[in-house]
């Protein structure tokens, strides 16, 4: 009787083959294929796979199991392997999840860098230069591609998943370089083309704060930027965009104008609520008090709200009386809460005019009673000009000290040479005109008039002997006796003289209309 031959190790490798390839299909299967099966048995070390063949295969229990240790999946799920090695009928087939999907990741790249198209990843660490990526596989994420902004620090973006382009791809060397910042451009761009072309006058649309500036912020409406102006924002006054809104602020905006040409998008926010306007009518009657808010100053006035979105103006000349206010801040305060009297109501050019001072006393109705004409009155200067000193005598209007009335005798140039602001000073009262709010006062009027006493004792060239009085800018002042003073003009003025030295002088010029009574000294 014949003995049987014994088939070799390797025509039963090849036979095990050529039977498991029936069994998968007419597909051409062999070692390092991709073929499905399911999970018949879970054990401590592995997965047992049933492929449809007389021997089942195995897989490390590791490759089904996450980060924290977790199996992810169960008996009789269907899963993908790679065929790693073809046991004999007394073996098992070795087969592989992770190489499985490494390739089925590399396949699937390909195809997405084919076509142009983004593919998900997570970030997983930093790496020389930039960023590594799990895209199935490790990926290269240079710094430049990692936004369309400069970016200052990693570490933010390491466990986070994005979205990439594909610029290399390298399977034989397992090199694959990535974008997130064309992904982002690509996908602003697909949202800009669509926003544009959907994009109308009066649509409402939900944004992001992209950007505050002083005039305004920048709306991101989906891939493209519209801009909400600071007086689009709100029907009250804004002191500044910052306000009201900050980066990253979610905003519902109305579209007010499209600039096809330009690609410009302006907003309104201010627009989508109730103009407080249509509901001024009869509610702020010329003439009646009203009380408001003080909200902002400009060179010509305040400021005042009066309810939400509606302001009314207090010009600077209805503030006080006094007519010397030079800015409504020396009379009022951001939030001061005041009164005031509706002087004009104009709701078609939406201006709503007030008045504090008329809820004053006017002290120009009062002020010939309180000071008549002749009368003294004691205050402290307020200001020096050229022509004179303002006196604040404490009525609320201050009264004017006209140059010519310091002196009987102009012997300085400027008041500032006989008067220093701050100071307290007397003064008599010598016109009140309340019609034109003049308040006329003077120095010299307290003191006698020495003209009649120069007048006769003092002609020109006749010569005296006096006390240097005072030393200003024009020369200095020498008294010759009680009340009769000259000046001795700064060019013919010892510069060694001081206040208190005698000097012997003459009389150079004596004209009492225009007060002038000069001296020079005597040779």
């Amino acid at each position: 009787m014949p003995v049987p031959i014994q088939p070799t190790e390797k025509q039963m490798h090849s036979e095990f083959a050529r039977l498991f390839q029936e069994q998968q299909g007419e597909t051409e299967i062999g070692e390092g294929s991709l073929v499905k099966g399911h999970i018949v048995q879970l054990t401590p070390d592995y997965a047992i796979i049933d492929i449809g063949f007389k021997s089942e295969g195995q897989v490390p229990i590791r490759e089904f199991k996450d980060s924290k240790g977790q199996l992810t999946v169960n008996i009789g799920d269907e899963i993908e392997v790679l065929l790693e090695n073809i046991e004999d009928d007394q073996g098992m087939i070795a087969l592989s999840k992770e190489r499985a999907d490494v390739l089925k990741a590399w396949d699937t790249l390909v195809k997405i860098q084919e076509e142009d198209g983004i593919v998900e990843g997570v970030i997983i660490g930093k790496v020389k230069g930039g960023l590594a990526v799990d895209v199935g596989v490790k990926a290269f994420l240079p710094g430049s591609q990692i936004d369309v902004r400069p970016v200052r620090t990693l570490d933010k973006f390491i466990g986070k998943k994005f979205r990439f382009k594909i610029l290399k791809l390298n399977k034989r060397r397992g090199n694959i370089v990535l974008s997130r910042k064309d992904a982002m451009e690509k996908e602003q761009g697909q949202l800009k083309e669509n926003v544009l072309q959907n994009i109308k006058e009066g649509q409402v649309l939900d944004g992001l704060v992209k950007n505050v500036t002083d005039y305004g912020v920048f709306v991101d409406l989906g891939g493209i930027d519209g801009l909400l102006h600071v007086t689009d924002m709100s029907w009250g006054r804004i002191h500044h965009p910052s306000d009201m809104f900050g980066v990253g602020d979610n905003i519902r905006v109305t579209v007010l104008k499209y600039d096809e040409t330009n690609q410009r998008v302006s907003l309104g926010l201010k627009q989508l609520l109730e103009d407080p306007w249509t509901q001024v009518e009869g509610k702020f009657p010329v003439g009646s008090r009203i009380k408001g808010k003080v909200v902002s100053f400009t060179d010509y006035g305040a400021f005042v709200e009066l309810s939400p979105g509606i302001e009314g103006l207090v010009h600077i000349s209805e503030i006080t009386w006094n007519k010397k206010l030079k800015h409504p801040s020396q009379a009022l305060t951001v939030a001061q809460e005041v009164e005031a009297i509706v002087m004009d109501c104009d709701i078609a050019n939406r201006r709503i005019a007030l008045g504090l001072k008329q809820l004053q006393a006017n002290p120009w109705n009062t002020l010939e009673q309180q000071f008549p004409v002749g009368s003294k009155v004691k205050g402290t200067i307020r200001n020096i000009t050229d022509f004179g000193v303002f006196l604040d005598c404490g009525v609320g209007v201050d009264g004017l000290i006209h140059i010519s009335d310091l002196d009987w005798a102009q012997n300085f140039t400027h008041p500032q040479d006989v008067l220093k602001k701050g100071d307290t000073v007397e003064a008599v009262v010598v016109h009140i005109d309340p019609e034109n709010e003049r308040f006329s006062l003077s120095l010299k009027q307290l003191k006698d008039n020495p003209w009649d006493l120069i007048s006769s004792s003092y002609n020109e060239g006749s010569s005296a002997e006096g006390t240097i009085k005072q030393i200003n800018a024009s020369g200095a002042v020498v008294e010759l006796e009680e009340t009769v003073e000259g000046l001795l003009p700064k060019a013919k003025c010892p510069k060694e003289a001081k206040v208190g030295d005698k000097v012997n002088v003459m009389v150079q010029t004596v004209d009492q209309e225009a007060r002038k009574f000069h001296l020079k000294l005597k040779e």
